[in-house]
C-alpha cells in the first residue's frame, strides 16, 4: 500500500482521531465491567475530586483492554486507535512504557524522561524525540492520555466547574476497591455527552478506570482503565529503547506549547467546559494537501458533505465527537452537535 503523505494524513487525523484529545477523551476504551460493590466509608465528592487532581500514578505495572466504541474511521497511519489490548508501566518517578497490542503488530512508547520513543512494529517505523530541559514543551503524544490518572485529571480539569459532582457508590476494579465519581454536564451544557465516571482507588486514591457515556447509551462509548494492576518497582531497562535492525527511523522537534511549528495556526477554544470547541486553520504550508484528490477521496469516506454560514467542507461523526473541516482550511472539534461547530465557526458560538 502507498504510504500516506504526512501532511494530508495530519488534515484528516485532525477531523477524526485528535478530535478525542481535543474533547479531553483520549482514544483507548475498556469495558465497564461488572463488580462487587465493596462496601466502604462515605466519602464527599469534592474531597474525591481533590484526590483526582493530586494523584500521580507510583512504580506498577498493569493490563488494559481496549474495546474502542466510538465508531471511529479507520484511516491509515492511526494504528494505535485499532489497539485491542496493552500493558503500562511507571517507575514512579517519570519514566513510562506504553505497549498496545494491534491485529498485525505493537504499538510501543517509552520515556525516559529526557526522550521518547515511539515504535510501531507492523511498520517497522520509529520516531524520536529529545526533551528540552524546559518544562513548556508537549510531546507529540500528550494528546492522547495513556493511563486512567492522566486521563482522570485532564477530564476534571476540563469539566469540572461545568458539572455536577457526585459519588455513585463503589465498584471493583482490577481487584481493587474502588468509588464511583461521576461528572454530570450541567443542563445548559450543549454536549453530545451524558455523564464520565471516575473509578478512584479508595486506599492510593489512584483512578483505575475512567468511563464516558452518550445520551442513550447504557455502555460507555469510551473509557480507559486497568484490567489488572501491580504495585511496586519495575526494571529499569523498561524505560531505554533501541530500534531494531532495519527499521525506519524519523527524530522530531518537540512542540512548544502555544508556539512553535505545528498543522494549525490560530488554534484557540470557543466556551468552556463539556461544550467547548477547539477552533483552527490548517497551517498554510499543509492547505494545499486539502485539495489533493486523495486528501479528498479520504475525507469523503470517513465524513460528509456538508455547508453553511461557514463556506462548505466535511462533517465528521463519531459517537462522542464531532468535528468539521472547511475546504479553505478551517477545523472546528468537539464532543458537541454539528450546529455548534458551526456557531464556532462563524462566531456566532462566542
Amino acid at each position: 500500500m502507498k504510504p500516506v503523505n504526512p501532511r494530508r494524513r495530519a488534515a484528516v487525523i485532525a477531523v477524526s482521531g485528535t478530535a478525542l484529545g481535543v474533547a479531553g477523551l483520549g482514544v483507548l476504551a475498556v469495558p465497564a465491567g461488572a463488580g462487587e460493590a465493596p462496601e466502604l466509608p462515605a466519602v464527599e465528592p469534592l474531597a474525591l475530586v481533590e484526590s483526582v487532581l493530586r494523584s500521580d500514578a507510583p512504580a506498577l505495572s498493569g493490563s488494559i483492554t481496549v474495546d474502542n466504541e466510538l465508531g471511529l474511521p479507520k484511516i491509515d497511519g492511526m494504528s494505535a486507535v485499532t489497539a485491542e489490548s496493552g500493558r503500562v508501566y511507571f517507575d514512579g518517578e517519570g519514566r513510562a512504557r506504553l505497549s498496545l497490542e494491534l491485529h498485525g503488530g505493537e504499538y510501543t512508547v517509552v520515556s525516559d524522561g529526557t526522550q521518547v520513543w515511539s515504535y510501531d512494529s507492523e511498520e517497522n517505523i520509529a520516531t524520536h524525540l529529545s526533551l528540552p530541559d524546559h518544562t513548556d514543551v508537549e510531546s507529540p503524544h500528550g494528546a492522547v492520555p495513556s493511563d486512567p490518572a492522566t486521563m482522570a485529571r485532564r477530564l476534571v480539569e476540563f469539566a469540572g466547574e461545568t458539572s455536577t459532582v457526585s459519588v455513585d457508590g463503589t465498584a471493583t476494579v482490577a481487584g481493587r476497591a474502588a468509588y464511583e465519581l461521576v461528572l454530570t454536564p450541567k443542563p445548559t451544557e450543549k454536549t453530545l455527552l451524558r455523564e464520565a465516571r471516575i473509578a478512584v482507588d479508595a486506599e492510593n486514591r489512584l483512578p483505575l478506570r475512567v468511563s464516558v457515556f452518550t445520551h442513550g447509551t447504557a455502555e460507555p462509548v469510551v473509557s480507559l482503565g486497568f484490567t489488572e494492576i501491580d504495585f511496586g518497582g519495575q526494571a529499569p531497562d523498561l524505560f531505554s529503547f533501541t530500534p531494531p535492525a532495519g527499521a525506519e527511523v524519523t527524530d522530531i522537534e518537540p512542540r512548544a506549547r502555544n508556539r512553535g511549528e505545528t498543522p494549525f495556526d490560530d488554534a484557540h477554544v470557543v466556551g468552556e467546559g463539556w461544550d467547548s470547541v477547539m477552533v483552527a486553520q490548517v497551517a498554510a504550508d499543509a492547505r494545499s494537501e486539502l485539495a489533493d484528490t486523495r486528501t479528498r477521496d479520504l475525507l469523503s469516506r470517513i465524513g460528509t458533505r456538508v455547508n453553511g454560514d461557514y463556506g462548505e467542507g466535511y462533517l465528521v461523526k463519531t459517537r462522542a465527537v464531532t468535528a468539521l473541516l472547511t475546504d479553505d482550511g478551517r477545523i472546528a472539534v468537539g464532543a458537541v452537535p454539528e450546529k455548534v461547530l458551526s456557531d464556532a465557526l462563524t462566531g456566532s458560538g462566542r
